[in-house]
C-alpha cells in the first residue's frame, strides 16, 4: 500500500487530460529556478511552454513504453522486454530498423503507478476505437500505449516516396483496441482533423501527425507534369487517399516540414 502527497494534489499542477490508463499533468510554473534562469522560466510559463508528465495506472492496463521514457514507479510494477521469443525479437529489431523507432519497447505490468519523464512537448491521448482500430504515426511521436495494441511497420504505397519526399519508406502503425499516447510539437487544440470519404488530401510538407491505417499514403508531383510542378512552385506533395482521418498541424514546427 502506498500514498502520494504533494504530487497531483500540488496547487502548481493541473490535470490536462485523462483517458484509459493515462493521465496527463502540467506544471503551471517552474519553481526550481535560479536568478539566472528566472526570467526564462517566467516568460516560458506565460507563453505556455510548460513541463508535462504522463501517469500510467497499471491497474487499468499493462503499458508499452518508448525505451527510456520511465522516470519512476511506485507499488507493484514489473518491467519486461515484451519479447515473446526469437522470432518476435527479430521482427521487432527489423521494424525498429526501418521505422527509426526503438527496437525493444519495454512492457510494464502490475497494479502500481508508472510516471514518465517530463517533457515540454504536448501529449496527445488517442482512443483507437475512434480510428477504426488502425492508425499510422509520423516519425518520433510514439510515447506509450496499452500493451494490447499491436505494432507494425507500414510501407509507403510508392517506393519513390522515400527519396522524392525526403521521407523514410516506413512508418509505425498501431492496431487494436486501446489508448495511445503521443508526444507532439503541436497542441491538440491546434491540430486540424480532416475526415475523408473516398477523397484525397494533398499536403505540401511533413505536417501530418497521424492518419488512419485505411488511407493510402504516397508522395506525388503537385502537377501532372514536371513542368507543371515547377511552375506551381510546390514540387512534391504528400497525398492521403481513401476513407479515414488525418491529424494535421497548421504550421511546420522547428524540426518538421
Amino acid at each position: 500500500m502506498y500514498q502520494l502527497s504533494n504530487f497531483i494534489d500540488n496547487d502548481d499542477i493541473r490535470t490536462l487530460a485523462q483517458l484509459g490508463p493515462f493521465q496527463v499533468i502540467e506544471y503551471q510554473r517552474d519553481l526550481s529556478v535560479s536568478p539566472d534562469s528566472a526570467q526564462t522560466a517566467y516568460f516560458s510559463s506565460v507563453m505556455h511552454v510548460r513541463r508535462r508528465q504522463v501517469l500510467c495506472d497499471l491497474k487499468q492496463a499493462n503499458i508499452t513504453l518508448q525505451a527510456g521514457a520511465m522516470q519512476w514507479s511506485v507499488g507493484n510494477v514489473n518491467a519486461t522486454t515484451g519479447v515473446k521469443g526469437v522470432g518476435d525479437l527479430f521482427g521487432k529489431a527489423l521494424r525498429g530498423k526501418v521505422t527509426g523507432e526503438s527496437a525493444i519497447k519495454p512492457e510494464y505490468t502490475g497494479d502500481g503507478l508508472l510516471v514518465l519523464e517530463p517533457t515540454y512537448k504536448h501529449i496527445l491521448l488517442l482512443d483507437l476505437a475512434d480510428w477504426n482500430g488502425s492508425i499510422v504515426l509520423d516519425d518520433g511521436l510514439f510515447l506509450a500505449c496499452d500493451a494490447r495494441l499491436k505494432h507494425k511497420a507500414v510501407m509507403r504505397s510508392n517506393l519513390s516516396s522515400a527519396v522524392a519526399g525526403n521521407e523514410g519508406l516506413f512508418n509505425l502503425g498501431i492496431t487494436g483496441n486501446g489508448v495511445l499516447c503521443l508526444e507532439s510539437d503541436c497542441p491538440r487544440e491546434e491540430l486540424v482533423e480532416i475526415t475523408l470519404q473516398d477523397d484525397v488530401l494533398k499536403v505540401d510538407g511533413n505536417l501530418a501527425v497521424a492518419w488512419s491505417g485505411s488511407l493510402s499514403f504516397t508522395v506525388e508531383r503537385s502537377g501532372k507534369t514536371l513542368i507543371g510542378s515547377a511552375a506551381s512552385g510546390e514540387g512534391l506533395v504528400n497525398v492521403y487517399r481513401g476513407t479515414g482521418k488525418v491529424l494535421l498541424a497548421p504550421v511546420s514546427p522547428t524540426g518538421r516540414g
